[in-house]
């Protein structure tokens, strides 16, 4: 069995479906449920926390990476809603990326899905962030253009969008664990 270390925001906790810190909820609301049942030989441990920074995601990565033969790092969408700069999110996630090599991690970074909230003020920022995570030379799971509304630029399509505004449906999850997650 490979461990799949998954360490972010609400997207990954699988928000609002699923609270970590009382791990209890509704599993189908977390993207790793979906990728692990067309993956069963990946052991997925879920490492989210609503509401995070990079900076506070950062601080979590060791007790993440303990007995993980892989990692897969997401986050960013906290630090644009709390107004900071894109460059520091950006260069957070990269410094997990190279602490994740340095361990002889394999790693993959998920970028920032749209997000129907914050749009159109916020959509600048996500798409210079979105870019720069694909310059980090790892393998790409595209949260964001899985998600995103062809008819709708920069907002998640309905079904696939949580009543909130701000976090995938189910139904939304269920698309990032079939469609966005490859092993690697």
């Amino acid at each position: 069995m490979t461990v799949v270390a998954c360490l972010g925001d609400s997207i990954t906790e699988g928000a609002p479906y699923w609270d970590s810190r009382r791990r209890s909820g509704d599993p189908e609301g977390q993207w790793e449920h979906w990728a692990g049942l067309l993956h069963p030989e990946l052991e997925f441990r879920n490492h989210g926390i609503w509401g995070e920074r990079m900076d506070e995601i950062a601080r979590r990565f060791d007790e993440a990476v303990a007995e993980a033969d892989c990692l897969v790092v997401q986050g960013g969408i906290n630090d644009i809603a709390q107004g900071a700069p894109i460059e520091a999110a950006a260069a957070s996630l990269q410094a997990l990326v190279e602490q994740a090599r340095l361990l002889g991690l394999p790693v993959a970074v998920c970028d920032v899905l749209p997000w129907n909230n914050g749009w159109p003020r916020q959509e600048p920022s996500i798409r210079a962030l979105n870019e720069r995570i694909r310059s980090f030379g790892v393998p790409l799971l595209p949260f964001h253009d899985t998600l995103e509304d062809p008819d709708r630029p920069g907002r998640m399509r309905a079904e696939w969008c949580n009543e909130d505004g701000d976090h995938p449906s189910v139904a939304g999850y269920r698309r990032l664990g079939e469609l966005a997650f490859v092993p690697f």
